[in-house]
């Protein structure tokens, strides 16, 4: 007889195992990947248009959020995060997956209160903890110069 306070081993015993080297592999494969295409564009920036490996940054990030977006209408980068889990989630284009679903998500509901509003809900937590990290950081390494 299952009680509450057996409850969790009883459950355990049905739970699957977690394949956490084959995820992580996974993860580390597809976050690679995103990444070495990002810097294949910076390499093309710098290449044919000229940029300095400084100023190549802002078009390369901009040409990912960019792809990003076009597979995440396409569905693309959903079937991508299911393979790569985390993977896919930590570069930049993760980010822009995430917002561009929600627009997709919420466009029935309008312009305006449907796509903007919930697109933004997420864009807005991330950059005031970007913002409050980035103070952060910059007070740590003012009173480390400071002082050391």
């Amino acid at each position: 007889m299952i009680t509450k306070d057996n409850y969790a081993s009883e459950v355990k015993k049905y739970q699957p195992k977690p394949k956490l080297l084959r995820n992580c592999i996974k993860a580390f494969l597809v976050g690679g990947l995103i990444c070495a295409i990002g810097q294949g564009l910076t390499f093309f920036y710098i290449e044919v248009f000229g940029f300095t490996e400084k100023t190549a940054g802002n078009p390369t990030v901009t040409t990912l959020i960019l792809i990003a977006a076009i597979l995440t209408g396409f569905g693309v980068y959903d079937k991508i995060g299911q393979f790569a889990g985390a993977g896919s989630a930590v570069p930049v284009t993760g980010f822009a997956n995430s917002i561009a679903s929600a627009a997709l998500e919420h466009k029935s509901e309008g312009i305006v209160l449907g796509i903007a509003t919930n697109m933004f809900k997420l864009a807005g937590s991330v950059i005031v903890f970007g913002a409050v990290s980035a103070y952060v950081v910059g007070l740590i390494r003012y009173l480390v110069e400071q002082f050391l």
